[in-house]
């Protein structure tokens, strides 16, 4: 059964995928955080001035990770599709690995328009939105198969 209705390629879409496809560093919380995340200790010195009092050195621990780059890609799924058939569907249609998969429920919205015979009311389908994040390395081309 196809959950996948299309993907999403938008310029807001485009952004979250840019964002998330490039390494970052960051700073652990803790010396337990550090060593679950296995970051980098540094160590460092620095001047504490006070009016008064003599200057005094202090030494400092700071822990390092780098978080790998991992695209993440948005498509509109049917409203009564589950994230397990979510990325087996991916999984299959794109050959990647899937790591993880967010959802998103959206209500149709009201629209009205006006016509030669007055005001016509009406609502658009709701839909579901996947923002799937995939293995670090794997990439998805949805223009390989225009000509």
């Amino acid at each position: 059964m196809a959950f996948i209705i299309k993907p999403l390629v938008t310029e807001k879409m485009t952004k979250i995928t840019d964002k998330s496809s490039v390494e970052r560093t960051f700073r652990a919380l803790n010396e337990k955080a550090a060593e679950r995340l296995g970051a980098k200790a540094e160590n460092f010195t620095y001047v504490v001035k006070r009016k008064g009092k003599p200057d005094e050195t202090k030494e400092k621990t700071i822990y390092t990770y780098t978080k790998p780059a991992c695209p993440k890609y948005g498509f509109i799924v049917r409203p009564e599709a589950n994230k397990l058939e979510i990325k087996k569907e991916i999984e299959a249609l794109y050959n990647v690995t899937v790591t993880s998969v967010n959802t998103a429920r959206y209500a149709g919205k009201r629209s009205s328009r006006y016509t030669k015979a007055g005001l016509i009311k009406g609502q658009k389908k709701a839909f579901k939105k996947a923002i799937v994040t995939l293995k670090e390395g794997d990439v998805i081309d949805f223009y390989s198969n225009i000509q």
